[in-house]
């Protein structure tokens, strides 16, 4: 098998949604050397969607199926499995990954709630877990949770499993960013952070303790903050190119999060998987099943999600 250690593997994800065209778009922008990239895709679904002016490597995956642009399909959900399959196999310095479809790989079998929990079962080992991290510059935003029901987000945000994220989060700005004391901020779960409790006791009784036992152990971390003004001025921040407040605000659940960064940088946004041996990095949307096949799909997150392994 060839060494694939120091190259970026780039899969094109769902062959019915935009991912090869933005793969495409976003390779013939950056006019990479070929000795740092491999796709892991199939020649007929490239050939679908754009000509590649580089002669990258391909590992070329079985697909017989015909090319639907904009259908969800066992097929095709099949097919972005098994390209993060391969991925994890060849072990490369970093994976970039196009957008897949959760219903579509349901469809197939593979019944995960993304492609980072697909990441997590081949790569993890020793414990580890993968994190969701979405960064545009030095605006950065780490999920407590990710794609589970909103009901479901107070059970599981518990003192061990908010110290336990955020340590890890920690241990990733320390190693990989050489941040040694990054400064967190912490979303509340509930609006104006509960209002000592009339509103919500999950500060008291889960956040706030967590809070505690953290900065026990050397991180800077804020109390609880209400959600809805936490983020003024990083967007302020952000839009003025001035560093950001704080180095990672922490989200309770995926929309706290990611619609206070998606809004101010849409397609400079990167969804970064960290954690685990090899980082992921993947565009901030989604299949966009609506505009495939059309050529009209803006490459700019994927080519942000590109550059991130370059430096």
């Amino acid at each position: 098998m060839n060494n694939y250690s120091e190259k970026i593997a780039i899969l094109t994800g769902d062959p019915n949604g935009i991912g090869a065209e933005i793969t495409i778009k976003a390779l013939n922008l950056l006019n990479l050397p070929p000795k740092q990239i491999v796709l892991i895709s199939n020649k007929k679904i490239l050939n679908t969607y754009g000509k590649i002016n580089n002669n990258y490597e391909v590992i070329e995956l079985d697909y017989d199926e015909r090319i639907e642009p904009g259908i969800i399909s066992a097929s095709a959900g099949d097919f972005a499995y098994r390209a993060i399959e391969k991925a994890c196999e060849i072990k490369p310095k970093y994976i970039v990954t196009a957008p897949t479809s959760k219903e579509a790989m349901h469809l197939a079998g593979h019944n995960y709630n993304g492609q980072t929990e697909v990441l997590e079962h081949f790569l993890a080992h020793d414990g580890q877990r993968a994190e969701m991290l979405f960064v545009s510059k030095d605006f950065r935003v780490l999920l407590l949770t990710r794609h589970i029901p909103l009901k479901d987000v107070p059970s599981v945000l518990t003192k061990a499993y908010l110290i336990e994220r955020v340590e890890r989060l920690r241990n990733y700005f320390q190693k990989k960013l050489n941040i040694n004391k990054p400064s967190f901020a912490l979303c509340a779960l509930n609006p104006h952070a509960g209002e000592n409790g009339i509103i919500g006791v999950e500060e008291i009784e889960n956040l706030n303790p967590a809070v505690e036992a953290l900065r026990n152990r050397g991180i800077n971390i804020t109390n609880p903050l209400p959600a809805d003004t936490l983020f003024i001025n990083s967007a302020k921040s952000y839009l003025n190119n001035e560093k950001n407040p704080y180095d990672c605000y922490i989200a309770c659940y995926h929309d706290q999060g990611l619609i206070p960064i998606k809004t101010i940088a849409a397609q400079k946004t990167v969804n970064m998987t960290i954690g685990l041996d090899i980082i992921r990095t993947s565009p901030s949307h989604g299949t966009a099943f609506d505009i495939a096949g059309k050529n009209i799909a803006n490459p700019e997150s994927m080519i942000e999600s590109i550059k991130a392994c370059l430096y």
